[in-house]
Parts: C-alpha cells; sequence; structure tokens
C-alpha cells in the first residue's frame, strides 16, 4: 500500500470529486459543501495532479466528466459511504436530519408512491433536500456512482433491473398487466382476443435500460407481434395519447386504478400469458451504511405488500 501517496488525499478531495460528477459546476460543487469556488477548484486541480487526470474538461457553460473520472466514481462512493456510516452511528433521528436523500423514478411511478413520498417529507423536517429525479435523468449508472439513493421502477420480473453487481433490487408490489383504449373503440363491447388485440395498432414505452419484457417476447414467438405504432416515455403519456385514438395501452394495472391520466379509459384483461410484474426498489450496496438511507429504506418498503 502506498501510504505516502494516500496521504496526499483526504476525504475533502473525495467528497469534492462525488458532488462535482452529480453538479457538472464548481459553483453548484460550492454551494452545497459550503465552500467558496476557489476552495473547489483548488482542490479539483489538486485531485488532477495527483491522479493524473484531467478529471473534467469544459463543454460550453458546463463541466464534463472524464472516462477515467466516471470510471472511479463508484469506488469513490464505497470510501464515502462507508465513513459516512462510522461518523453518524447510533440511532437515526429523522426530525433533525440535516442531510439529502434522493429517489430515481418514473412519473408514473411517482403517482403510485407519492402518498408515501410525502409521507416520508413529512418525517424530514429539517432536511437538507429531498430530491426526486425523472429515470431518464438519473439511471442505473447514477445509483452505481452514487449520485441518486434509490430508484422505484414497474419491471417484468423476468427482466430485473439491472445485471450489476453493485445494485440490489428487491420487489415490493406484485401488479397485473392490463388493455387501456378509448371508450369508443370498436372492442369496447366485445372480448379481448388474441386476433383482436394484434389488429389494432399500440402505443409502446420506450427504456434504453431494461431488455425486451417477458410478455413481448411471449407474445411474438406464440402469436405473433404488436404493431407499435408510436413510443412514448411513460404510461401517463400515453394514456393521453389513447384517449385521442383508437390505439391500444398495455400498461401496469395498479397505476391504471389510480392515474388521473387513465380515469375515462375501459380496462380489459389480456389474452395472453404475460408472466408476472411488480415494482421493484433498487439501490447500492454500499448507501446502506448510511443510517439515513436505512431509515428510508424501511420507509420507502413499510406497508408494501409483494405477495
Amino acid at each position: 500500500m502506498d501510504f505516502l501517496a494516500l496521504s496526499r488525499i483526504s476525504l475533502k478531495h473525495l467528497t469534492v470529486l462525488h458532488v462535482m460528477l452529480s453538479t457538472h459546476s464548481v459553483t453548484q460543487t460550492a454551494n452545497t459543501l459550503c465552500v467558496t469556488a476557489s476552495s473547489v477548484s483548488k482542490t479539483i486541480s489538486q485531485l488532477r495532479e495527483q491522479l493524473n487526470d484531467e478529471l473534467f474538461y469544459r463543454d460550453g457553460s458546463q463541466l464534463v466528466p472524464t472516462p477515467f473520472a466516471l470510471g472511479i466514481a463508484p469506488q469513490i462512493h464505497k470510501i464515502l459511504a462507508s465513513m459516512n456510516g462510522i461518523l453518524h452511528q447510533g440511532d437515526f433521528k429523522p426530525d433533525s436530519f440535516t442531510g439529502s436523500v434522493s429517489l430515481s423514478m418514473r412519473e408514473s411511478t411517482f403517482e403510485l408512491f407519492a402518498t408515501k413520498i410525502s409521507q416520508i417529507c413529512a418525517k424530514l423536517p429539517t432536511a437538507n433536500q429531498i430530491k426526486v429525479y425523472a429515470k431518464e435523468q438519473m439511471s442505473f449508472d447514477a445509483l452505481i456512482r452514487g449520485q441518486v439513493d434509490f430508484m422505484l421502477l414497474p419491471h417484468d420480473i423476468s427482466q430485473p433491473p439491472t445485471k450489476s453487481r453493485e445494485l440490489v433490487w428487491e420487489q415490493i408490489l406484485s401488479d397485473e398487466m392490463v388493455c387501456l383504449m378509448n371508450p369508443q373503440h370498436p372492442l369496447v363491447d366485445q372480448d379481448l382476443t388474441i386476433k383482436a388485440y394484434l389488429s389494432y395498432q399500440h402505443i409502446g414505452i420506450h427504456d434504453k435500460d431494461l431488455s425486451e419484457p417477458y410478455f413481448e417476447q411471449n407474445l411474438k414467438q406464440q402469436h405473433g407481434s404488436r404493431n407499435v405504432a408510436i413510443s412514448v416515455a411513460d404510461f401517463g403519456s400515453a394514456a393521453v395519447l389513447c384517449h385521442q385514438s383508437n390505439y391500444l395501452l398495455t400498461c401496469s394495472k395498479m397505476w391504471a386504478n389510480q392515474a388521473l391520466q387513465a380515469h375515462g379509459l375501459v380496462q380489459k384483461p389480456l389474452p395472453f400469458e404475460y408472466g408476472k410484474v411488480a415494482y421493484s426498489l433498487v439501490w447500492n450496496e454500499a448507501s446502506l451504511n448510511d443510517p439515513a438511507l436505512q431509515w428510508l429504506y424501511s420507509q420507502l418498503i413499510s406497508g408494501n405488500n409483494s405477495n
């Protein structure tokens, strides 16, 4: 072990780099850490010299991390998470917590968990920040690098959210899939058969991080492919489009029963085997070294039934 080299890099250096990887800004990093911008710049300069890498380069008004900086981010997160656990040992007191917590999810997932999230916010009255990001903004890479604490997402059970060994995922809600259609749709007064399901155009939901769902694969093998006329980012926008067209929308039953966008749409069971679907909580294993995140984890899974 090179103790001399290690003695030249402190937790301050790693903390500044960790925050910079999220903000991509010297000014925002300085504001987060309650230091001056010149102090942040000096710390990054020292790190550049010690690590023999530029770490960030300027692209317009933003600082973009180098491949090396992105590559070491997961290890830095582990070091800081472990140290944070040492610093904050003992019982966690949510009513006096002054740190930050963050979640990532689809907009439609937020609708299902909004009540729980509002309850969590009420229990953290002195928190510095509680952030909820769109999954497209902060996805699995952000979890691995420690830029977001937890992700909530719907998925096919056969389609795990990630194969990364850094991440853990836990099913917290079981769900079903249904087909939604406009109340003037020609299929409203008929039983939904495979032939009818495949004869109409569909609205797809795209996700660059997940593989093709089991229901899509099985449908294709057993009966044929859906004719997806348009793909959108979320159930909500798909439901709005469904109101205005004869497109069919295949989606979460839990969401369809609760979402305002789905009100007025007709719901029918799917006419084929689609496997099992659920909502899962995903996190970086190192994060639970933090008592605050252990508490947040317990809040997110409490009262849920995965059976």
